[in-house]
């Protein structure tokens, strides 16, 4: 009965909805390989994020408010919802206007900033993080251990820490590259709960299509 009732303490931590917009501790900005999320998810989507044409490498899938345990999502906001528009601008950052709606929705809202700031914000922090460009000149399949993803962007940016970045996997791939910012955007150590580094030595990596 003990370690139920751990786990319900612990799942209550995870996360929460409908929390104050602007109430949390700092950022986790998540990059997608768009690669994997496009074998596991967007194909069967038939997300333009897909496309044979989309040339699309570490894909922005969010900037994430975040508390030291847990973290907010869905927040009340007084700030008006972005139109089509607006989302199809971002469109080449998520990789696809749906995707932007999406982050806005869950996570956006939680930031206390119009949706305009937000995606300005974004964008601010994909452009201050070096996405290592060996990765773009993958030409087939390999397997790889996925702390070496790690390595190759503590590599080019000197500025972050192996305790501000994890790496995660999702069936057997190399899935994200999850980087925690302070609220200016300044790189920081994760959250025990952010920390879940991918341990795996063969890890799939495909290469952009």
């Amino acid at each position: 009965m003990r370690w139920l009732l751990l786990l319900i303490a612990t799942a209550g931590l995870a996360r929460a909805e409908g929390e104050a917009a602007g109430d949390f501790d700092y950022y986790v900005m998540a990059l997608s390989w768009s690669p994997t999320w496009c074998a596991l998810e967007g194909d069967r989507r038939g997300s333009p994020q897909c496309d044979d044409d989309a040339d699309n490498g570490w894909v922005l899938h969010g900037l994430w408010p975040q508390y030291e345990r847990g973290w907010p999502s869905y927040c009340p906001t007084d700030a008006r919802n972005p139109t089509r528009a607006d989302t199809a601008r971002e469109a080449d950052l998520f990789g696809a206007s749906g995707n932007a709606w999406h982050q806005w929705n869950k996570h956006g809202r939680c930031t206390g900033l119009s949706s305009a700031e937000y995606y300005r914000l974004a964008r601010e922090a994909y452009d201050s993080v070096k996405r290592p460009v060996v990765f773009r000149r993958i030409t087939r399949a390999i397997r790889l251990p996925a702390e070496l993803v790690e390595e190759a962007f503590l590599e080019d940016n000197p500025s972050l820490s192996a305790d501000g970045i994890t790496i995660t996997c999702r069936q057997g791939r190399v899935q994200e590259a999850r980087i925690c910012l302070t609220r200016d955007l300044e790189p920081r150590d994760c959250g025990r709960d952010v920390s879940r580094d991918c341990t795996l030595d063969d890890a799939l990596m495909a290469p952009i299509r």
